[in-house]
């Protein structure tokens, strides 16, 4: 692949989070050289930034138009310029999936779902993961972790998909630590790397309301925050919020993970993300408290929202976001 790809352009300009003004301009770069296709090398947001330039590259704009919570999921077309994905992190399972997730040019982080956004290759080899760093590895392999947890509880009805998000976490759960505590353990990583790609074979049951707080919070502007890590904080107060909903589940979960019949999901994840190194509460990453209603109010217009296993206000919301804080 390399000698073939030696005269293409590179776009190195992906953001933490993927932007519209990042899109248009690699866009730019694609239509300068006559592009006909992409190659993603990265983690989950240069594969959904690619994402967006292969719609883009192809249907008329502004993006906004094919925003899945705004009608656009049926104007998404089989024109799609074809993506190749090539994740170097274990996480995202965007490779995989039909979703893009990019911040708009008025801070909406808007999901754009469809069919012909899955890339056409996926190439996954965890060698190439070796050198992630420890905090990158245990945001991403949570962000796996709460992919397979949430796909899992939604009440969408997905035999297969269940099986698989099942299967996914406990992978992720049985090697997270190991790869985090030794990055060159092969074993782990491989296993980390099948984990990140179930849950994305999962999406098509939806996520749930970790998610729809993650993903208005990753279009802040006022701080830069990593998707992964936010949902490592979120999840145990969203398997609070869903526990009068999710009984017969959580007890599949912890049939599947090996664990006592009693035991609290919620506590067990976030002992998890204290043994992995991470923070704790949003607090500690730095969030704006003044910024919860708002982020609130985002969560309940997002289209992860819909497939929670137990409705959510805004009010809901706020409080999971508060018992974070």
């Amino acid at each position: 692949m390399a000698p073939a790809l030696a005269s293409a352009p590179v776009f190195d300009g992906t953001p933490t989070n993927p932007t519209e003004e990042a899109v248009e301009a690699a866009l730019g770069l694609y239509r300068e050289h006559a592009c006909d296709g992409l190659v993603a090398i990265g983690g989950g947001s240069p594969i959904d930034l690619a994402k967006g330039v292969a719609l883009l590259a192809t249907h008329d704009g502004p993006l906004e138009t094919y925003a899945a919570i705004l009608g656009g999921i049926p104007k998404v077309t089989a024109v799609v310029a074809p993506v190749i994905a090539i994740p170097t992190t274990s996480g995202t399972g965007s490779e995989v999936g039909r979703a893009a997730l990019i911040t708009l040019k008025d801070g909406r982080k808007l999901g754009f779902i469809s069919p012909h956004l899955i890339p056409r290759l996926a190439i996954c080899d965890p060698e190439l993961t070796l050198g992630l760093p420890a905090w990158l590895t245990a945001a991403t392999g949570m962000d796996a972790i709460t992919h397979c947890i949430e796909t899992y509880l939604s009440p969408r009805e997905n035999p297969p998909a269940e099986a698989i998000a099942l299967d996914g976490l406990r992978r992720a759960v049985g090697f997270i630590e190991r790869a985090v505590k030794d990055g060159t353990d092969r074993e782990a990583r491989k296993e980390m790397m099948m984990a990140a790609l179930q849950g994305g074979l999962t999406f098509q049951k939806g996520l749930g309301a970790v998610h729809a707080l993650s993903h208005p919070l990753g279009g802040l502007k006022e701080v830069s925050l990593h998707h992964g890590t936010l949902n490592a904080v979120l999840l145990p107060a969203v398997l609070r919020f869903n526990a009068p909903d999710a009984q017969a589940k959580y007890a599949e979960i912890r049939k599947v993970l090996g664990l006592a019949p009693e035991t609290d999901l919620a506590d067990w994840i976030a002992a998890l993300v204290a043994r992995l190194g991470m923070p704790a509460s949003l607090s500690a990453m730095a969030l704006p408290h003044g910024v919860i209603p708002a982020v609130a109010e985002a969560a309940t217009k997002d289209h992860s929202s819909a497939t929670n296993p137990r409705a959510a206000t805004a009010a809901d919301y706020a409080a999971m976001l508060e018992a974070s804080f």
